[in-house]
Order: structure tokens, then sequence, then C-alpha cells
């Protein structure tokens, strides 16, 4: 039986499931037997500013569909910021739970953070709006068609509470600000690129430098420089990407355009494949089109 091909994927494995892993643990009739292999890139903390201001909003009752609300929504792009939301209910849980986000809409980005944002420990489950989006430009478009038609009742619409990390982009506020509907972003947590990265990665390179092909899957820019060195692909003194070797059997593979685009700005390198879609379907179709398994 010829060996599994490693596919790395440069994130930390999502809890309490990970779709990445159980598609790439999966065989499918594109041939590939992948051995998905996890590393973290990225750290995530928990802003205490910004969870000290949700807190304070949830006890004093202030997110709700109440005419005396602050907010009348919460917007997720993030996994991240869903699992510090998820830390604020567990704390209301211990006090009788926060009865009042049962009525309000929760906007969400796509099934990752819809997944997480269903298993938020509330009895009755919250009204969770916006997976078939994708990104956070379908995602402003559909708030404020459905925004507006939640609150049809009232001459103007509550702000909505954006929980986002240090770094996001501005299109959903830009878009809700020009269709009048108020949105506030607190920050919940920040990133940072795990130290011990570019060690952990080269390790595990060199544990499978026997397998005839393995792929790397990228996620964010956060991190490509070490990616890049530990693969052996970046000229230290020029900081941009050495000349393509002939027979390299380790192939690269990004989440999506932003990432593809800052390699290649960044580095002049361009990446094997960039997933047409941003979903762990998407990354293996564009593997399987880029490629033949070898056999």
């Amino acid at each position: 039986m010829p060996p599994k091909t490693p596919i790395f994927l440069l994130k930390t494995r999502s809890t309490p499931g990970d779709a990445y892993e159980e598609l790439f643990s999966t065989s499918a009739d594109d041939g590939f037997d992948f051995e998905p292999i996890f590393v973290p890139v990225l750290e995530h903390r928990f802003d205490e500013v910004g969870m000290a201001t949700v807190r304070n909003l949830l006890r004093d009752q202030l997110i709700g569909r109440a005419w005396d609300s602050h907010y009348g929504g919460l917007v997720f792009t993030s996994q991240r910021a869903v699992e510090a939301f998820t830390a604020l209910v567990r704390e209301g849980r211990d006090r009788d739970g926060w009865l009042d986000l049962l009525d309000i809409p929760v906007y969400s980005v796509g099934p990752a953070t819809t997944r997480a944002l269903r298993a938020v420990p509330q009895d009755t489950p919250l009204q969770i709006f916006g997976e078939h989006t994708g990104n956070g430009a379908d995602l402003a478009r559909f708030i404020v068609e459905h925004y507006t038609k939640w609150y049809k009742d009232r001459p103007s619409r509550p702000p909505l509470l954006f929980l986002v990390g240090e770094q996001r982009r501005d299109i959903i506020p830009r878009v809700l600000a020009a269709s009048s509907i108020p949105i506030d972003e607190v920050v919940v947590y920040g990133t940072g690129v795990v130290q011990s990265f570019k060690g952990d990665f080269e390790q595990l390179l060199q544990g499978t430098a026997d397998r005839p092909l393995r792929w790397v899957v990228v996620f964010s820019p956060t991190g490509c420089d070490s990616m890049l060195s530990a693969l052996d692909l970046l000229d230290e003194n020029t900081d941009r990407a050495k000349p393509m070797l002939p027979g390299r059997r380790t192939y690269i593979a990004t989440i999506g355009p932003t990432t593809r685009d800052y390699l290649v700005k960044k580095f002049a390198y361009t990446p094997n494949v960039c997933s047409e879609q941003p979903t762990p379907e998407g990354v293996r179709k564009g593997i399987a089109r880029y490629s033949t398994p070898v056999q």
C-alpha cells in the first residue's frame, strides 16, 4: 500500500470537530489518500478590555429586543470571536443564563463560524442567520435586508454589536453604515505567531521527507515568512522566494486570494493552488485539479 500524502494544515485544529480533518481523513474518488497534520501558526488570547465590555452588556441586559437595549443583534465572522463569546455565555449560565439573547438575530459568515455558534451553551438555541453567505461582503448585504425586516416596526434600526479580533476587514461596517444601520466593533481577542511554529514545522517536514508528495495549506498571511523559510524556499538575504528547483515534491495551496496575493507581492512566490472557495471542499478540489496522485 502506497504511503499517505501528508497535508500540512497551517492552523489550529477546531473543536469539537474540524471540517478539514474530517474531509482530508476520508478517501474520495479523486484518488488521494491524505494524512492531515495540523501545525498551529497563530495563538489567540482574549482581550480583557473587550471581554469586560461585552460582559457588562450581557450582565446589564443591554443586548436584546427591548426598546432600551443598546444593541439589537450580534455579528460574528470568526470562530475565535465565538470562543470569546462562548466563555462569557458560560459565565452567564452560572447566573441563570442570558435569556435576552434569544429574541435577536445573530449573524454568522460561513459554516465553520455557524457550527461554533450552534454550540454556544444556551438552553434555547440562538437564532443564527447568514451561514450561506461565505464572506463578509455577502454577509453585509444579507444583514442590510434581513435586519431591516427584523425591526420593520421601528423608525430606525438599533445598533449591531460586532465581536472581532485585532485584525479584521472593514467591509461589513462600511456596507452597513451606507445603509444607515449602526454597528459597533468590540475587539475580544488578539493573535500572534506561535513562537515555536517554524521549529515545529521543520520537524514535521523532516519526519515526512521520504514521502513522494506533500501539500501545505496556508490559511492567512501570518507566518508565511516562517513557512517559506522552513521549506527552504526563502532567500534570507533578499526576503524573496528562491528560484524553483526541478523535482520539488512539496506544493502549497492557499485558502483564498488574500493569502495568495500576499505571497506574490511580499515574497514573489506564486502558490500552486488558490482555492476558489474558502472551504475544505474547495481546497481539495483545487489540489485535485492541479495534479494527480503519485502511484
